[in-house]
């Protein structure tokens, strides 16, 4: 049973750091993280290759950083410089396929974690 499990959101100033952190089973070629605002659609934020190429959203370049280790079966996302903007709740996502999909459509990604939230005070 495939699950994608998020942790480590919560409420932080301006400036400040957080990490996520999504408990996976099983091996996919490529994990994502997306966000969603409130009344916003859903932002693909950071991708990662199983062979570790990465990609990231403008908005979060130089500050936020995709990472796995795979011995702990977790994906990360390390967000430094956080900004008000950064608000959301964050999604892990997951593909089934030997190829990493853009980030839209969503339903290019075959699996979604519940979320966890980010709240960023100025």
């Amino acid at each position: 049973q495939v699950q994608l499990v998020e942790s480590g959101g919560g409420s932080v100033q301006a400036g400040g750091s957080l990490r996520l952190s999504c408990a996976f089973s099983g091996y996919y070629y490529c994990m994502a993280w997306f966000r969603q605002a409130l009344g916003k659609e859903r932002e693909g934020v950071a991708r990662l290759r199983s062979d570790g190429r990465t990609s990231y959203a403008d908005s979060v370049k130089g500050r936020f950083t995709i990472s796995k280790d795979n011995a702990k079966s977790t994906l990360y996302l390390q967000m430094n410089s956080l900004k008000p903007e950064d608000t959301a709740m964050y999604y892990c996502a997951a593909s089934s396929g030997d190829y990493c999909p853009t980030f839209y459509p969503y339903n290019s990604w075959d699996y979604w974690g519940q979320g966890t939230q980010v709240t960023v005070s100025s």
